[in-house]
């Protein structure tokens, strides 16, 4: 049976310290097939994964890539072995432009020089495939957000000659219509004979691509089958061990009276954006990547400089700065969490609590333990998974610094809240919770303005919705007048709702 597979895992344990994050994994993926691995945040899928890159050296087992063991010492014997990863958290020199970016290591030569002419071209030919020849090859890609940054690391997979491929939640920062180009792209590599290994906490996404399946909890394999003989349900009982009842659960709430207002708004990526948000109203944007949400987010919360229009924070109008909107009850919620959502060299408690110490000082000094409670009953209200309050958070996985990022946000106590992607990189039982919590907010009258590509939870979380496109944003309807179709159709600048 060895060599049917491309890669085999067999008993593999890894343990930090105390804590077991993998504890005799089994897993199997035959070439040219699509392989779904699957589990909430914290269940050992990034260790596994990092274990098969080099990253890691397991602590016992073994593994096997086309029946050969397979026991890379670092991450770039991986890579000369085939086996090729794109990590959630994307590794990037943000120095260096799009093409070298892309050919990063494996540059066109002759003669010791690097051929510019022949390296663009293959990065062209990379990107293009990818449905992307609008990013600029030259570009630095410090200058890029974070959606075209997931499709540089993308195109630099596709360059190298892969025999496996490793994807850690490549739609992330993908909107609903790059997906077709996506899918397609890896079916390409699948019927080249490339085994695919796809990592996603989107399970309609599973569904569409993927053959076999393989579920991670608490660091063991909690089943494993093809896709087409398991209905969504029961797989997401195998991710969480328990029963999750309702997706989007609906928190009875009413909307009030405005507390944010904006007038023709111009900015950096908007050229007119016009809405009105009431007191527990939850408003979603749609749009494809490049559209001006996130940069909408910013003008508003003072990152971003405000070139026309006005913006109205209850009474208050005009601009301000992020400090000075924190204080009128205005927070943002950054998709970029690694650059701005978190202080990576601090611990749990610290990101948690940094905006807002006033509740855990004394006559000026800052009572540790209070301010671990406080941490505490956070992490429990958002099922952050850490093994203290004091641990640093970049010890955490992808999803759980998602929640630190998060849970900080509602420690502030913000009226209006500013979330751009909130659940990006969040397993399917927590972001239920994260979408029972914004319904729980908007019951409190909190406003929240809802940015996500994920179409299904602007249906389901949303009160009304509007649409973005090429930088403008398009008047709000009901939730329920929407489809996705209609939200993508507007996005692409087709027909509206």
């Amino acid at each position: 049976m060895t060599g049917v597979f491309r890669i085999e895992v067999a008993g593999v344990r890894k343990a930090f310290g105390a804590t077991v994050a993998l504890d005799g994994v089994d897993l199997r993926v035959a070439p040219g097939r699509v392989h779904a691995l699957i589990g909430e945040n914290g269940a050992g899928k990034s260790t596994l994964v990092k274990v098969l890159s080099g990253a890691h050296r397991p602590d016992a087992g073994r593994m096997r890539l086309d029946g050969k063991i397979y026991a890379p010492a670092n991450p770039l014997e991986a890579r000369r072995r085939g086996v090729v990863m794109v990590y959630q958290e994307l590794s990037l020199a943000p120095h260096l432009s799009v093409a070298e970016n892309i050919l990063l290591g494996v540059e066109p030569s002759a003669r010791g020089w690097i051929r510019g002419a022949r390296l663009e071209e293959q990065a062209r030919g990379a990107l293009d495939a990818l449905g992307h020849d609008e990013i600029p090859l030259r570009a630095p890609v410090s200058t890029l957000g974070v959606a075209a940054r997931q499709v540089v690391e993308l195109a630099r997979a596709l360059a190298l000659e892969a025999k496996l491929l490793v994807l850690d939640e490549p739609t992330a920062s993908l909107s609903a219509a790059d997906l077709p180009r996506l899918f397609e792209m890896i079916r390409r590599l699948r019927d080249r004979g490339v085994a695919v290994i796809y990592i996603s906490h989107f399970l309609e996404e599973v569904r569409q691509i993927a053959e076999d399946f393989t579920v991670l909890r608490d660091g063991r394999v909690a089943g494993e089958g093809r896709v087409a003989e398991v209905d969504t349900g029961r797989i997401i009982e195998l991710m969480a061990g328990r029963r999750v009842t309702e997706m989007f659960a609906r928190v009875p709430h009413a909307i009030g009276a405005p507390v944010l207002e904006l007038e023709d708004l111009a900015a950096p990526g908007v050229g007119g954006a016009s809405l009105t948000l009431g007191r527990g109203e939850i408003l979603g944007v749609a749009g494809l990547i490049g559209a001006g949400r996130t940069e909408m987010l910013r003008a508003i919360f003072g990152l971003a400089p405000v070139r026309r229009g006005l913006v109205k924070v209850g009474v208050v109008c005009g601009p301000a700065s992020p400090a000075r909107r924190l204080e009128q009850g205005v927070g943002l919620l950054s998709e970029d969490r690694q650059g701005e959502g978190l202080a990576a060299s601090l611990s749990l408690a610290d990101n948690l609590t940094l905006s807002r110490l006033a509740p855990y000082a004394r006559r000026g000094w800052l009572d540790r333990s209070a301010q671990t409670r406080g941490a505490e009953r956070w992490m429990k209200r958002l099922s952050i998974r850490a093994s203290s309050a004091g641990a640093p958070v970049a010890s955490l996985s992808g999803g759980n610094q998602q929640k630190v990022a998060l849970a900080r946000l509602l420690h502030h106590g913000c009226d209006v809240l500013l979330l751009d992607e909130p659940t990006r990189g969040i397993d399917v039982a927590s972001k239920a919770e994260v979408y029972r919590i914004i319904g729980e907010l908007a019951q409190a009258g909190k406003a929240v303005l809802f940015v996500s590509s994920y179409l299904p939870e602007l249906l389901g979380v949303c009160d009304t919705i509007a649409v973005m496109c090429r930088g403008r944003l398009g008047p709000k309807a009901p939730a329920a007048e929407w489809t996705e179709r209609a939200l993508l159709e507007a996005a692409i600048g087709g027909a509206a709702a």
